[in-house]
Protein backbone atom coordinates (compact mmCIF):
# COMPACT_ATOMS: atom_id res chain seq x y z
CA UNK A 1 0.00 0.00 0.00
CA UNK A 2 1.19 3.80 -0.73
CA UNK A 3 1.83 4.64 3.29
CA UNK A 4 2.30 8.20 1.54
CA UNK A 5 -1.37 8.40 1.44
CA UNK A 6 -2.37 7.23 4.70
CA UNK A 7 -5.54 9.91 5.79
CA UNK A 8 -6.16 11.83 8.98
CA UNK A 9 -9.16 10.76 11.12
CA UNK A 10 -10.82 13.28 9.96
CA UNK A 11 -13.25 12.22 7.18
CA UNK A 12 -12.14 14.34 3.92
CA UNK A 13 -15.77 16.08 3.03
CA UNK A 14 -17.28 18.00 -0.09
CA UNK A 15 -18.08 20.88 1.13
CA UNK A 16 -14.89 23.19 0.71
CA UNK A 17 -14.25 21.67 -2.98
CA UNK A 18 -13.43 24.32 -5.95
CA UNK A 19 -16.89 24.66 -8.05
CA UNK A 20 -14.98 22.69 -11.08
CA UNK A 21 -14.79 19.41 -8.74
CA UNK A 22 -17.82 16.65 -9.63
CA UNK A 23 -19.28 15.39 -6.24
CA UNK A 24 -20.18 12.19 -5.94
CA UNK A 25 -23.55 11.76 -4.63
CA UNK A 26 -23.07 9.33 -1.98
CA UNK A 27 -20.18 12.00 -0.45
CA UNK A 28 -23.12 13.79 0.66
CA UNK A 29 -24.71 10.56 2.39
CA UNK A 30 -25.14 10.92 6.15
CA UNK A 31 -23.57 7.81 6.37
CA UNK A 32 -20.84 7.11 4.06
CA UNK A 33 -19.74 3.65 4.57
CA UNK A 34 -22.11 1.19 3.42
CA UNK A 35 -23.46 -2.09 5.11
CA UNK A 36 -20.37 -4.39 6.26
CA UNK A 37 -17.79 -1.87 5.16
CA UNK A 38 -15.42 -0.26 7.58
CA UNK A 39 -13.29 3.27 7.19
CA UNK A 40 -9.52 2.30 6.13
CA UNK A 41 -7.35 5.52 6.28
CA UNK A 42 -4.92 3.84 4.30
CA UNK A 43 -4.80 2.84 0.35
CA UNK A 44 -4.48 -0.73 0.03
CA UNK A 45 -3.36 -3.02 -3.44
CA UNK A 46 -5.23 -5.53 -4.03
CA UNK A 47 -5.89 -7.21 -7.99
CA UNK A 48 -5.54 -10.76 -9.31
CA UNK A 49 -2.08 -11.24 -10.12
CA UNK A 50 0.06 -8.27 -10.11
CA UNK A 51 0.68 -5.20 -12.45
CA UNK A 52 1.13 -6.07 -15.91
CA UNK A 53 4.13 -4.78 -18.09
CA UNK A 54 2.98 -1.87 -19.95
CA UNK A 55 4.50 0.05 -22.81
CA UNK A 56 3.36 4.19 -22.81
CA UNK A 57 4.60 3.56 -26.43
CA UNK A 58 1.84 0.88 -27.50
CA UNK A 59 -0.68 1.90 -25.04
CA UNK A 60 -4.29 2.26 -26.67
CA UNK A 61 -7.70 3.29 -25.51
CA UNK A 62 -10.04 2.17 -27.58
CA UNK A 63 -14.47 2.57 -27.83
CA UNK A 64 -15.97 -0.17 -29.64
CA UNK A 65 -18.88 -2.49 -29.75
CA UNK A 66 -22.37 -0.72 -29.81
CA UNK A 67 -20.67 2.89 -30.75
CA UNK A 68 -21.88 4.92 -33.45
CA UNK A 69 -17.91 4.79 -34.76
CA UNK A 70 -15.29 2.63 -32.75
CA UNK A 71 -12.12 5.42 -31.57
CA UNK A 72 -9.22 4.59 -30.13
CA UNK A 73 -5.87 6.96 -28.48
CA UNK A 74 -2.70 6.38 -27.98
CA UNK A 75 -1.16 7.93 -25.09
CA UNK A 76 -0.30 11.28 -26.11
CA UNK A 77 -3.89 11.97 -27.73
CA UNK A 78 -5.50 10.84 -24.73
CA UNK A 79 -3.76 12.89 -22.69
CA UNK A 80 -4.64 16.01 -24.74
CA UNK A 81 -8.26 15.15 -23.92
CA UNK A 82 -10.51 17.23 -21.56
CA UNK A 83 -10.22 16.45 -18.39
CA UNK A 84 -12.79 16.54 -15.30
CA UNK A 85 -11.90 16.15 -11.40
CA UNK A 86 -14.10 13.52 -9.17
CA UNK A 87 -13.88 13.62 -5.62
CA UNK A 88 -15.91 10.03 -4.54
CA UNK A 89 -15.60 7.17 -1.97
CA UNK A 90 -13.91 4.07 -2.75
CA UNK A 91 -15.93 0.64 -1.70
CA UNK A 92 -13.58 -2.83 -2.05
CA UNK A 93 -16.11 -5.67 -1.78
CA UNK A 94 -13.37 -7.05 0.39
CA UNK A 95 -15.16 -4.82 3.21
CA UNK A 96 -12.98 -1.67 3.39
CA UNK A 97 -13.96 1.86 2.41
CA UNK A 98 -11.49 4.70 1.46
CA UNK A 99 -13.83 7.90 1.57
CA UNK A 100 -12.84 11.14 -0.27
CA UNK A 101 -10.68 10.42 -3.12
CA UNK A 102 -9.92 13.07 -5.48
CA UNK A 103 -9.66 11.29 -9.26
CA UNK A 104 -8.76 13.23 -12.56
CA UNK A 105 -8.57 12.53 -16.20
CA UNK A 106 -11.46 12.17 -18.76
CA UNK A 107 -15.31 11.92 -18.54
CA UNK A 108 -16.95 8.55 -19.45
CA UNK A 109 -19.38 10.56 -20.91
CA UNK A 110 -16.47 12.33 -23.14
CA UNK A 111 -15.46 9.11 -24.47
CA UNK A 112 -18.30 7.85 -25.70
CA UNK A 113 -19.67 11.21 -27.30
CA UNK A 114 -16.34 11.11 -29.13
CA UNK A 115 -17.00 7.49 -30.48
CA UNK A 116 -20.69 9.44 -31.54
CA UNK A 117 -22.69 8.32 -28.64
CA UNK A 118 -24.15 4.47 -28.01
CA UNK A 119 -26.42 2.75 -30.62
CA UNK A 120 -29.95 2.53 -29.27
CA UNK A 121 -29.67 -1.24 -28.63
CA UNK A 122 -26.22 -0.47 -26.42
CA UNK A 123 -27.28 -1.45 -22.81
CA UNK A 124 -23.72 -2.68 -21.30
CA UNK A 125 -20.20 -2.16 -20.69
CA UNK A 126 -17.47 -4.71 -21.02
CA UNK A 127 -13.92 -3.04 -19.47
CA UNK A 128 -11.31 -4.43 -21.20
CA UNK A 129 -8.11 -4.91 -19.17
CA UNK A 130 -4.34 -4.73 -20.23
CA UNK A 131 -3.96 -7.63 -17.50
CA UNK A 132 -4.30 -10.90 -19.42
CA UNK A 133 -7.62 -10.21 -20.94
CA UNK A 134 -9.25 -9.52 -17.75
CA UNK A 135 -12.86 -8.17 -18.22
CA UNK A 136 -15.59 -6.15 -15.70
CA UNK A 137 -18.93 -5.80 -16.83
CA UNK A 138 -21.53 -3.02 -15.49
CA UNK A 139 -24.65 -1.60 -16.71
CA UNK A 140 -24.79 1.66 -19.48
CA UNK A 141 -26.00 3.68 -17.32
CA UNK A 142 -23.30 3.04 -14.74
CA UNK A 143 -20.91 3.30 -17.17
CA UNK A 144 -22.52 6.54 -17.74
CA UNK A 145 -23.13 8.71 -14.36
CA UNK A 146 -21.70 11.66 -14.01
CA UNK A 147 -18.98 10.77 -11.42
CA UNK A 148 -17.79 8.25 -13.82
CA UNK A 149 -13.77 8.60 -15.43
CA UNK A 150 -10.86 6.92 -16.95
CA UNK A 151 -8.80 8.48 -14.27
CA UNK A 152 -4.93 9.02 -14.62
CA UNK A 153 -4.69 10.92 -11.38
CA UNK A 154 -5.36 9.79 -7.68
CA UNK A 155 -5.32 12.75 -4.88
CA UNK A 156 -2.95 15.01 -7.40
CA UNK A 157 -0.61 12.07 -8.51
CA UNK A 158 0.02 9.97 -11.47
CA UNK A 159 -1.94 6.74 -10.38
CA UNK A 160 0.95 4.09 -9.95
CA UNK A 161 0.72 0.88 -11.48
CA UNK A 162 0.14 -1.03 -8.23
CA UNK A 163 -2.88 1.03 -8.29
CA UNK A 164 -4.22 0.82 -12.09
CA UNK A 165 -2.01 2.82 -13.70
CA UNK A 166 -1.47 4.91 -16.04
CA UNK A 167 -5.30 4.57 -16.34
CA UNK A 168 -7.80 3.22 -14.39
CA UNK A 169 -11.63 3.09 -14.99
CA UNK A 170 -13.66 4.49 -11.61
CA UNK A 171 -17.18 4.20 -11.51
CA UNK A 172 -17.76 4.95 -8.00
CA UNK A 173 -21.27 4.10 -7.45
CA UNK A 174 -20.38 0.25 -7.92
CA UNK A 175 -18.58 -2.15 -5.69
CA UNK A 176 -14.45 -1.10 -6.70
CA UNK A 177 -13.61 -4.61 -8.81
CA UNK A 178 -15.80 -2.86 -11.22
CA UNK A 179 -13.52 -0.29 -11.64
CA UNK A 180 -11.17 -1.72 -14.19
CA UNK A 181 -7.23 -1.49 -13.49
CA UNK A 182 -4.71 -0.93 -16.21
CA UNK A 183 -7.85 -0.73 -18.80
CA UNK A 184 -7.25 -1.04 -21.93
CA UNK A 185 -10.82 0.34 -23.02
CA UNK A 186 -14.46 -0.73 -23.33
CA UNK A 187 -16.77 -2.42 -25.51
CA UNK A 188 -21.18 -1.78 -25.22
CA UNK A 189 -23.13 -4.82 -25.53
CA UNK A 190 -27.00 -4.90 -25.97
CA UNK A 191 -26.47 -7.97 -23.13
CA UNK A 192 -25.16 -8.52 -20.01
CA UNK A 193 -21.84 -11.59 -19.51
CA UNK A 194 -20.16 -12.19 -16.90
CA UNK A 195 -16.16 -10.30 -16.67
CA UNK A 196 -13.71 -12.18 -14.58
CA UNK A 197 -15.10 -12.02 -11.35
CA UNK A 198 -18.47 -11.98 -12.12
CA UNK A 199 -17.74 -15.53 -13.38
CA UNK A 200 -16.00 -16.33 -10.52
CA UNK A 201 -18.95 -16.00 -8.48
CA UNK A 202 -19.03 -12.06 -7.93
CA UNK A 203 -22.18 -10.12 -8.36
CA UNK A 204 -23.63 -9.23 -11.92
CA UNK A 205 -24.07 -5.36 -10.47
CA UNK A 206 -21.76 -5.09 -7.33
CA UNK A 207 -24.20 -2.05 -5.69
CA UNK A 208 -22.22 -1.75 -1.94
CA UNK A 209 -25.31 -0.40 -0.33
CA UNK A 210 -27.27 -3.44 -1.43
CA UNK A 211 -24.27 -5.73 -0.38
CA UNK A 212 -24.69 -7.02 -3.90
CA UNK A 213 -20.84 -9.07 -3.07
CA UNK A 214 -21.98 -12.04 -4.90
CA UNK A 215 -23.77 -13.99 -7.47
CA UNK A 216 -25.50 -16.98 -5.29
Amino acid sequence: MDLDKTQGDEIPSPDALPPDVIVSPDTRRSERIPPGQARTRKWPVLDASGPPSIDLASWRFRMAGLVAQEVQWNWEEFLKLPRVKVFADFHCVTRWSRLGNLWEGVWARELLQRAGGARPEARYVMAHGYDRGWTANLPLEDFMAEDALVAIFHDGESISPQHGGPARLIVPRLYAWKSAKWVAGVELTDHDRPGFWEANGYHMHGDPWSEERFGW
